[in-house]
Protein backbone atom coordinates (compact mmCIF):
# COMPACT_ATOMS: atom_id res chain seq x y z
CA UNK A 1 0.00 0.00 0.00
CA UNK A 2 1.34 3.43 -0.93
CA UNK A 3 1.86 5.57 2.14
CA UNK A 4 0.38 9.06 2.26
CA UNK A 5 3.15 11.56 3.01
CA UNK A 6 2.52 13.66 6.09
CA UNK A 7 4.42 16.23 8.10
CA UNK A 8 5.42 14.54 11.32
CA UNK A 9 6.76 17.58 13.11
CA UNK A 10 9.72 15.39 14.04
CA UNK A 11 13.37 16.10 13.29
CA UNK A 12 14.15 15.03 9.77
CA UNK A 13 10.50 15.26 8.65
CA UNK A 14 9.90 15.93 4.98
CA UNK A 15 9.29 19.65 4.55
CA UNK A 16 6.81 19.41 1.69
CA UNK A 17 4.51 16.93 3.37
CA UNK A 18 1.04 18.15 4.32
CA UNK A 19 0.64 18.82 8.01
CA UNK A 20 -0.51 15.91 10.13
CA UNK A 21 -3.90 16.80 11.61
CA UNK A 22 -6.75 15.00 13.30
CA UNK A 23 -8.82 15.24 10.11
CA UNK A 24 -6.05 13.69 8.01
CA UNK A 25 -5.65 10.87 10.49
CA UNK A 26 -9.38 10.13 10.51
CA UNK A 27 -9.72 10.31 6.73
CA UNK A 28 -6.75 7.98 6.26
CA UNK A 29 -8.21 5.59 8.83
CA UNK A 30 -11.46 5.47 6.85
CA UNK A 31 -9.58 4.76 3.63
CA UNK A 32 -7.50 2.07 5.31
CA UNK A 33 -10.55 0.40 6.86
CA UNK A 34 -12.16 0.32 3.42
CA UNK A 35 -9.26 -1.88 2.33
CA UNK A 36 -8.43 -4.05 5.34
CA UNK A 37 -11.58 -3.82 7.46
CA UNK A 38 -12.05 -2.08 10.77
CA UNK A 39 -11.08 -5.07 12.93
CA UNK A 40 -7.62 -5.10 11.38
CA UNK A 41 -7.15 -1.36 11.81
CA UNK A 42 -4.48 -0.56 14.39
CA UNK A 43 -2.56 2.56 15.33
CA UNK A 44 0.61 0.95 14.02
CA UNK A 45 -0.91 0.15 10.61
CA UNK A 46 -2.39 3.62 10.43
CA UNK A 47 0.99 5.13 11.22
CA UNK A 48 2.58 3.12 8.40
CA UNK A 49 -0.12 4.31 6.00
CA UNK A 50 0.52 7.91 7.06
CA UNK A 51 4.30 7.41 7.01
CA UNK A 52 4.65 8.66 10.57
CA UNK A 53 5.61 7.16 13.90
CA UNK A 54 2.73 5.76 15.98
CA UNK A 55 3.36 8.24 18.79
CA UNK A 56 2.80 11.12 16.36
CA UNK A 57 -0.84 10.07 16.02
CA UNK A 58 -1.39 10.32 19.77
CA UNK A 59 -0.65 14.06 19.59
CA UNK A 60 -3.98 14.46 17.77
CA UNK A 61 -6.21 11.62 18.99
CA UNK A 62 -6.09 9.87 22.37
CA UNK A 63 -6.45 6.36 20.96
CA UNK A 64 -8.22 3.91 18.68
CA UNK A 65 -11.68 4.53 20.16
CA UNK A 66 -11.46 8.23 19.36
CA UNK A 67 -10.41 7.33 15.82
CA UNK A 68 -13.45 5.06 15.48
CA UNK A 69 -15.67 7.91 16.72
CA UNK A 70 -14.23 10.14 14.03
CA UNK A 71 -14.57 7.49 11.34
CA UNK A 72 -18.26 7.01 12.09
CA UNK A 73 -18.75 10.77 11.97
CA UNK A 74 -17.13 10.84 8.52
CA UNK A 75 -19.52 8.16 7.30
CA UNK A 76 -22.53 10.07 8.62
CA UNK A 77 -21.23 13.22 6.92
CA UNK A 78 -21.35 11.45 3.55
CA UNK A 79 -25.03 10.48 3.85
CA UNK A 80 -27.48 12.94 2.32
CA UNK A 81 -29.61 14.78 4.83
CA UNK A 82 -33.36 14.71 4.11
CA UNK A 83 -33.96 17.73 1.87
CA UNK A 84 -35.70 20.53 3.74
CA UNK A 85 -39.05 21.43 2.23
CA UNK A 86 -39.58 18.12 0.43
CA UNK A 87 -42.40 15.77 1.32
CA UNK A 88 -41.22 13.58 4.18
CA UNK A 89 -41.58 10.40 2.11
CA UNK A 90 -39.40 11.65 -0.75
CA UNK A 91 -36.89 13.14 1.69
CA UNK A 92 -36.55 9.96 3.73
CA UNK A 93 -36.31 7.89 0.55
CA UNK A 94 -33.38 10.03 -0.60
CA UNK A 95 -31.70 9.73 2.78
CA UNK A 96 -32.17 5.94 2.89
CA UNK A 97 -30.88 5.45 -0.65
CA UNK A 98 -27.86 7.61 0.10
CA UNK A 99 -27.18 5.70 3.33
CA UNK A 100 -27.14 2.40 1.48
CA UNK A 101 -24.71 3.78 -1.14
CA UNK A 102 -22.39 5.12 1.56
CA UNK A 103 -22.46 1.84 3.48
CA UNK A 104 -21.58 0.01 0.29
CA UNK A 105 -18.45 2.16 0.06
CA UNK A 106 -17.62 1.62 3.72
CA UNK A 107 -18.63 -2.00 4.31
CA UNK A 108 -17.14 -2.03 7.81
CA UNK A 109 -19.32 0.83 9.05
CA UNK A 110 -22.84 -0.55 9.57
CA UNK A 111 -22.16 -2.36 12.88
CA UNK A 112 -20.57 0.81 14.29
CA UNK A 113 -23.09 3.42 13.22
CA UNK A 114 -25.12 3.46 16.43
CA UNK A 115 -22.50 2.04 18.78
CA UNK A 116 -20.46 5.13 19.58
CA UNK A 117 -20.98 6.93 22.90
CA UNK A 118 -19.23 10.13 21.80
CA UNK A 119 -21.02 11.09 18.58
CA UNK A 120 -19.48 13.82 16.46
CA UNK A 121 -21.17 16.87 14.95
CA UNK A 122 -22.04 15.21 11.63
CA UNK A 123 -23.67 12.31 13.47
CA UNK A 124 -25.73 14.62 15.66
CA UNK A 125 -26.67 16.84 12.72
CA UNK A 126 -27.80 13.79 10.76
CA UNK A 127 -30.02 12.43 13.54
CA UNK A 128 -31.48 15.86 14.18
CA UNK A 129 -32.33 16.32 10.49
CA UNK A 130 -34.01 12.90 10.17
CA UNK A 131 -36.05 13.47 13.32
CA UNK A 132 -36.99 16.92 12.08
CA UNK A 133 -38.10 15.50 8.74
CA UNK A 134 -40.54 13.11 10.41
CA UNK A 135 -41.82 15.74 12.84
CA UNK A 136 -42.33 18.32 10.09
CA UNK A 137 -44.08 15.61 8.10
CA UNK A 138 -46.69 15.30 10.82
CA UNK A 139 -45.38 12.27 12.72
CA UNK A 140 -46.05 12.33 16.47
CA UNK A 141 -42.96 11.87 18.63
CA UNK A 142 -43.71 8.22 19.42
CA UNK A 143 -44.39 7.39 15.77
CA UNK A 144 -41.18 9.21 14.83
CA UNK A 145 -39.29 6.88 17.17
CA UNK A 146 -40.95 3.82 15.57
CA UNK A 147 -40.23 5.07 12.07
CA UNK A 148 -36.57 5.91 12.65
CA UNK A 149 -35.87 2.60 14.40
CA UNK A 150 -37.59 0.56 11.70
CA UNK A 151 -35.89 2.35 8.82
CA UNK A 152 -32.39 2.10 10.23
CA UNK A 153 -32.86 -1.54 11.22
CA UNK A 154 -33.72 -2.19 7.57
CA UNK A 155 -30.93 -0.04 6.12
CA UNK A 156 -28.17 -1.36 8.38
CA UNK A 157 -29.41 -4.93 8.15
CA UNK A 158 -29.56 -4.81 4.38
CA UNK A 159 -26.08 -3.27 4.25
CA UNK A 160 -24.69 -6.06 6.42
CA UNK A 161 -26.35 -8.72 4.30
CA UNK A 162 -25.23 -7.12 1.06
CA UNK A 163 -21.65 -6.79 2.31
CA UNK A 164 -21.50 -10.44 3.37
CA UNK A 165 -22.87 -11.97 0.18
CA UNK A 166 -20.16 -13.51 -2.03
CA UNK A 167 -21.97 -12.13 -5.09
CA UNK A 168 -25.10 -10.09 -5.73
CA UNK A 169 -25.49 -9.80 -9.50
CA UNK A 170 -24.20 -10.78 -12.92
CA UNK A 171 -22.37 -13.88 -14.09
CA UNK A 172 -20.61 -14.31 -10.77
CA UNK A 173 -23.93 -14.59 -8.94
CA UNK A 174 -25.37 -16.90 -11.59
CA UNK A 175 -22.35 -19.19 -11.42
CA UNK A 176 -22.49 -19.28 -7.63
CA UNK A 177 -26.22 -20.05 -7.55
CA UNK A 178 -25.83 -22.73 -10.23
CA UNK A 179 -23.00 -24.41 -8.34
CA UNK A 180 -24.97 -24.39 -5.09
CA UNK A 181 -28.08 -25.94 -6.61
CA UNK A 182 -26.08 -28.57 -8.49
CA UNK A 183 -24.46 -29.66 -5.22
CA UNK A 184 -27.87 -30.38 -3.64
CA UNK A 185 -29.49 -33.79 -3.92
CA UNK A 186 -32.01 -33.58 -6.77
CA UNK A 187 -35.55 -33.06 -5.58
CA UNK A 188 -34.73 -32.62 -1.90
CA UNK A 189 -35.22 -28.84 -1.89
CA UNK A 190 -37.81 -28.14 -4.60
CA UNK A 191 -38.71 -24.63 -3.40
CA UNK A 192 -35.10 -23.53 -3.31
CA UNK A 193 -34.48 -25.02 -6.73
CA UNK A 194 -37.53 -23.26 -8.16
CA UNK A 195 -36.55 -19.92 -6.60
CA UNK A 196 -33.02 -20.18 -7.98
CA UNK A 197 -34.12 -21.25 -11.44
CA UNK A 198 -37.07 -18.88 -11.85
CA UNK A 199 -35.61 -15.83 -10.13
CA UNK A 200 -31.91 -15.76 -9.29
CA UNK A 201 -30.76 -17.24 -12.60
CA UNK A 202 -32.94 -14.96 -14.71
CA UNK A 203 -31.17 -12.26 -16.79
CA UNK A 204 -30.83 -8.96 -15.00
CA UNK A 205 -31.13 -10.39 -11.49
CA UNK A 206 -29.78 -7.92 -8.93
CA UNK A 207 -30.08 -8.52 -5.21
CA UNK A 208 -29.89 -4.75 -4.69
CA UNK A 209 -33.38 -4.35 -6.13
CA UNK A 210 -34.71 -5.92 -2.94
CA UNK A 211 -33.64 -2.76 -1.12
CA UNK A 212 -35.91 -0.58 -3.22
CA UNK A 213 -38.84 -2.96 -2.77
CA UNK A 214 -38.37 -3.17 1.00
CA UNK A 215 -37.88 0.58 1.38
CA UNK A 216 -41.09 1.39 -0.48
CA UNK A 217 -42.99 -1.18 1.57
CA UNK A 218 -41.75 0.42 4.79
CA UNK A 219 -42.47 3.97 3.65
CA UNK A 220 -46.00 3.03 2.60
CA UNK A 221 -46.56 1.30 5.92
CA UNK A 222 -45.26 4.26 7.88
CA UNK A 223 -47.49 6.62 5.91
CA UNK A 224 -50.52 4.52 6.78
CA UNK A 225 -49.50 4.15 10.44
CA UNK A 226 -48.82 7.87 10.80
CA UNK A 227 -52.25 8.65 9.38
CA UNK A 228 -53.89 6.37 11.93
CA UNK A 229 -51.83 7.87 14.76
CA UNK A 230 -52.76 11.46 13.93
CA UNK A 231 -56.40 10.67 13.16
CA UNK A 232 -58.77 12.56 10.85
Amino acid sequence: MTAIPETTGEPGGVANRPALTRDRIIQRAVALADVIGVDALTIRKLAVALDVKPMSIYHYVPGREAILDGMVDVVFSEIDLPPVGAHWKAAIRQRATSARAVLLRHRWAAPLMESRTSPGPATLRHHDAVLGCFRTGGFPVEMTAHAYALLDAFIYGFALQEASLPATTGEEMASLAQAMTESMPAGDYPNLEEFTREHVLQPGYDFGQEFEFGLELILDGLEAAAGQATGP
